[in-house]
């Protein structure tokens, strides 16, 4: 019997480029929308988008440079 390999929930790593900072940038803009919605209905989920949208902007803040 063989391995077989799942590829559900892989991770591509992103690459430095205008596409990853692209791709990042509107990440960042999706997190900052939901965290926005979140904030007074749920606050955890609120903080949580939040956070991911820190992260986010660390991150392309990185790339920037």
């Amino acid at each position: 019997m063989e391995k077989q390999y799942c590829k559900v929930g892989a991770v591509t790593p992103i690459t430095s480029g205008t596409q990853s900072i692209t791709l990042l940038e509107y990440q960042y803009q999706v997190f900052l929308e939901k965290s926005s919605q979140f904030k007074y209905v749920d606050t955890k989920l609120g903080d949580f988008f939040e956070q991911k949208a820190a992260k986010i902007k660390k991150t392309l803040e990185k790339l920037m440079c």
